[in-house]
């Protein structure tokens, strides 16, 4: 049986690990050939580990173990040069383009809002917003050259569709995700090219994973792991602490594939109903 995007080909930024990789593994194992980008390096004020290069290679070697093939390079979504030239290397090289997943984000410090640093607030807008935006621009034109439509669905955040105290610079940027994604869905439509956007509540990847996450949630110093999946939990309406990538994996599929073909300009939440506390 063909897969749900057999023949297809994605790019997916942030695809050396996490959600990004998920992404990559998902759709490989529905058909489809991978473009992946990853800055591979860390980012100021980020409180994540950063993602190697060594990463990037896992994915590769995940992907190619699928039997699907896969152009990945180095890349920092806030260079659009960078962003652009991994795209036209991996169309190049897999002769087309159908879905965009524009994944790649970071975190940053929880900080309240009059003490946010200005370099702080700039990363976050160049990564979450910018290079969202990066992404887009890079793409749509090889998108609009297939003839054939196609698929963007950009990473937001629960945080995209309310607030979250001491994170301004986060929400801000998750936010304009969702007007960029209303935006593009109205102007790439006449194109048969749908724009969509996922809102994970807490996933479990490395970005939630450290003290900094803990302690914001916990609302204390040196909290546990198990405080704070005590503290997420009570932000969900079903009884979990938080997702697991492969659940945000299966809504891009679901957005990419023919059975959202009428679906475009939509607010998909993967959020165990946090939206609604």
């Amino acid at each position: 049986m063909a897969g749900r995007v057999e023949g297809k080909v994605a790019f997916i930024t942030g695809a050396a690990r996490g959600q990004g990789r998920s992404h990559a593994l998902r759709l490989a194992q529905e058909g489809a050939d991978i473009i992946a980008v990853d800055i591979c390096e860390g980012v100021p004020y980020e409180v994540s580990p950063p993602a190697t290069e060594d990463d990037l290679a896992e994915t590769v070697r995940q992907v190619e173990a699928l039997d699907r093939r896969i152009v990945a390079k180095k890349a920092d979504v806030r260079d659009f040069d960078a962003v652009k030239a991994a795209v036209e290397e991996g169309v190049s090289q897999l002769g087309r383009l159908d879905i965009v997943s524009a994944n790649a984000g970071v975190v940053g410090t929880p900080t309240p809002a009059e003490s946010l640093p200005e370099d702080e607030w700039r990363t976050m807008i160049d990564i979450n917003l910018s290079g969202v935006w990066h992404t887009v621009k890079a793409t749509i034109p090889h998108l609009k050259a297939g003839g054939n439509g196609g698929s963007i669905v950009l990473t937001s955040s629960v945080a995209g569709i309310r607030g979250y105290a001491n994170m301004a610079h986060y929400v801000s940027a998750k936010h304009g995700v969702v007007g960029l994604t209303r935006t593009l869905a109205m102007e790439l439509a006449p194109a048969s090219i749908r724009v969509n956007s996922v809102h994970p509540t807490q996933v479990n990847t490395d970005m939630i994973h450290n003290q900094p996450i803990y302690d914001l949630f916990a609302g204390k110093s040196g909290a546990s792991r198990d405080e704070f999946a005590e503290a997420s939990s009570r932000l969900q309406l079903l009884p979990i602490p938080w997702v697991e990538p492969v659940d945000i994996s299966n809504a891009l599929l679901f957005l990419a594939s023919d059975e959202a073909r009428y679906i475009t300009g939509a607010a998909l939440n993967v959020d165990a109903g946090s939206y609604l506390l």
